[in-house]
């Protein structure tokens, strides 16, 4: 390693000034309050809608994300739920602007809760995004496994991928993410083809319920583990995305070489899913203590020692021996 990238190295290691402009691993990366054209990787310190002013329009084809879903969690306020819509339509409305002609949004939500009454904010943000005159392209759902468990309702397993398109031509790839045919033998019966294979040999279109990966690839399910205590990817972060769901956004609704950008940053993950697929990257969060994450997550990637989840790695299914699966001796009869 060059003795002048090994300083720079040492010194993320050390600790994340800010702000900073420095190149690294042939990438020029800038950690500051506002968005620099010709970087690779943006990522900035500063409330969303100051550090957006920043960037020009019509600059970003992807914009993915999942804002505070004002339920108190500690990065964020609580405010009045109506209040709480309105400055998310102002946040969408500077989306808008920035977004390429085809250029695409994924606003990923979950439940706004109070005094135990749920609000499934998809159906709040579908008005605003109406509204703003985007398309509605897919509701896609993100089926979990783990998660706190309600003591009045039925635990919450699954939350909810908004993708819009700025206009009806739109960034659309789905070879990137076919998922195998179940049954790739099948032959057409009738017809023209009759006889003839009646998939595509690139594989099936995933479908829009995402379970994880591996049955995702059999089942067309996206079933992607939420980043608890025991993931790889694991911070401080109370509501981490995991890389991996990101990743396939990336693949199927962008391009080589454009621009991602992150209005609610938080550690960086889609920051890594887009560098990792060769995407310039733009992310902002308010909390310095997430930036400073996102910013050594983002060094660790470049120099190969970032932990992470393989795409497409398979859940761990227990098999059946292992103390912690069986009934526990109070239990059984």
């Amino acid at each position: 390693m060059p003795k002048k990238e090994n300083s720079a190295l040492k010194a993320f290691e050390s600790r994340v000034e800010f702000p900073q402009d420095l190149k690294f691993k042939d990438k020029a990366i800038r950690y500051s309050k506002t968005y620099k054209e010709r970087i690779d990787i943006n990522i900035g310190l500063n409330d969303t809608l100051d550090y957006i002013q920043s960037i020009p329009d019509a600059s970003i084809s992807l914009i993915v994300s999942s804002p505070p879903y004002n339920i108190g969690k500690p990065y964020e306020e609580r405010i009045e739920f109506e209040q709480y819509l309105s400055w998310q339509s102002h946040v969408l409305q500077e989306c808008k602007r920035i977004l390429k002609p085809d250029g695409n949004i994924c606003w990923e939500v979950g439940n706004h809760v109070k005094e135990g009454e749920v609000y499934p904010l998809d159906v709040f943000f579908y008005p605003i995004f109406k509204e703003l005159g985007f398309n509605l392209r897919n509701r896609l759902i993100w089926h979990f496994g783990h998660g706190l468990h309600a003591q009045k309702r039925f635990s919450g397993r699954y939350e909810i991928i908004l993708w819009f398109s700025k206009s009806s031509d739109y960034i659309f790839n789905l070879d990137p993410v076919r998922v195998p045919q179940k049954y790739p033998g099948k032959r057409a019966y009738k017809g023209r083809n009759k006889g003839k294979p009646s998939g595509n040999p690139l594989g099936k279109n995933p479908s829009d319920l995402w379970e994880i990966i591996e049955a995702d690839w059999e089942n067309q399910l996206w079933n992607i583990p939420n980043v608890k205590s025991n993931h790889p990817e694991k911070t401080i972060h109370p509501c981490q995305f995991p890389i991996e769901l990101v990743e396939r956004l990336i693949l199927a609704l962008s391009n080589p070489g454009d621009l991602i950008f992150d209005p609610f940053m938080g550690v960086g993950s889609t920051l890594l899913a887009g560098l990792i697929h060769g995407r310039k990257v733009i992310g902002v969060d308010k909390e310095k203590e997430f930036t400073d994450i996102a910013v050594v997550r983002v060094r660790k990637y470049l120099e190969g020692s970032l932990k992470k989840r393989r795409l497409g790695k398979p859940v761990h299914k227990p098999r059946g021996t292992e103390k912690v699966v069986q009934k526990p001796l109070e239990w059984r009869e």
